[in-house]
């Protein structure tokens, strides 16, 4: 749309500012939409399947991954929606169906910078492309303001003529584009602060968790993220760089002084035991669907469903489930299954809170739950 009110309305393009403002606006479109398509096509890059560090003796500080039958790398995560463990994934993004990680990451946050620049561009051409042509033809009476869109009255008149319909495409449009840039802008800040400190969004939610852990066990042990190189400049580096090819290979990083490869797959590895030490098992005693929001648990319950990407699991009365986190009417947890004795795979996902009631025993430790385990 602003290509359009730029080229027919508001600035001849046999002018020569008219021209730079074209090629500019054009510029900006290139380039949004190369960025958009490389991180949606080039991919945030994958651990390959089977993957094991070279040292045997490595894999003691590495989760496994039952689904890519290999070792989670440094900084790898397992995304649920591309089925695969991603390189330093950040996050995965439904608009360009697809992960953000250490191949994309660059692209995506270019990305992010240059769709607010452009939106902010267009936004300019609107206004002034809607002042121009309503200029005029709006009369002011004393109690009423009339616009004549029949006709324009500029000299020359445009090849075709600012309509009633150009009006509120050019309308409809800016707002798109305000809203755009407040929003992608939001993403593009939070973007930068994490590249600036050389994190991702789920590693500064690790590091967040570390320090939860370490006061509520008062451990007296200090976590100190070992890919920050010390300075900004250094870590924006590590994602922009001249060729576009991120550093390194995904595998392995460069860490500071004082930490090892591993020291963030370590509190990943306490933070996991720390998990199943403070959960606490529930057992259903009503049935439910899986439905995002169920009509039959209530009111509270259907309006408080939580607002994200994670699944809801079905349950039937006499499950049993681990719970980890949770709202004031919904629980998240782990469904344990018959097989999950034997090494099995534990359904994870929302379910609502009065459909399950807390176990008084724990049928492994035959003790009381509440004497060992807490709940945040």
């Amino acid at each position: 749309t602003a290509l359009a009110d730029a080229a027919l309305w508001y600035w001849p393009l046999d002018t020569a500012g008219g021209s730079v403002n074209f090629i500019v606006l054009l510029n900006w479109t290139v380039m949004i939409l190369y960025n958009y398509f490389n991180a949606m096509f080039v991919g945030p890059g994958y651990v390959p399947l089977g993957w094991a560090p070279e040292k045997s003796q490595d894999c003691m500080y590495l989760q496994y991954c039952k689904v890519c039958q290999s070792y989670k790398a440094p900084r790898s995560h397992h995304c649920r929606k591309c089925n695969r463990c991603v390189m330093k994934m950040d996050h995965h993004c439904p608009w360009i169906n697809n992960c953000c990680g250490y191949q994309n990451h660059a692209s995506f946050t270019l990305f992010l910078l240059l769709a607010p620049l452009g939106c902010i561009h267009a936004s300019f051409i609107f206004v002034m492309t809607m002042y121009t042509q309503l200029y005029n033809r709006i009369s002011f009476g004393w109690s009423s303001v009339k616009i004549d869109m029949s006709a324009a009255k500029r000299d020359p008149r445009p090849i075709i003529p600012f309509g009633l319909s150009a009006f509120a495409a050019s309308l409809f449009a800016l707002g798109l584009a305000l809203g755009t840039t407040i929003a992608v802008g939001m993403l593009f800040i939070i973007q930068m602060k994490v590249i600036l400190t050389n994190k991702t969004s789920i590693e500064s939610w690790i590091e967040e968790k570390a320090k939860d852990r370490i006061q509520y066990y008062q451990t007296g042990e200090t976590f100190i993220f070992p890919y920050d190189m010390g300075s900004k400049w250094k870590n924006f580096k590590q994602v922009f760089t001249w060729s576009g090819i991120p550093e390194g290979d995904g595998l392995d990083w460069p860490v500071r002084d004082g930490c090892h490869q591993y020291s963030l797959t370590i509190e990943q590895l306490k933070q996991k035991a720390d998990k199943r030490v403070r959960s606490v098992r529930y057992r259903a005693v009503e049935d439910y669907s899986g439905v995002c929001c169920p009509v039959t648990k209530g009111v509270k319950t259907f309006f408080t469903t939580p607002c994200t990407e994670e699944p809801r699991i079905a349950l039937s009365k006499g499950d049993l489930i681990l719970a980890t986190r949770g709202l004031k009417h919904w629980m998240y947890g782990e469904k344990i299954l018959d097989s999950a004795a034997d090494g099995g795979i534990r359904e994870r996902g929302w379910f609502p809170r009065k459909c399950v009631e807390k176990c008084q025993y724990d049928s492994e430790m035959d003790q009381p739950m509440d004497g060992e385990k807490k709940s945040r």
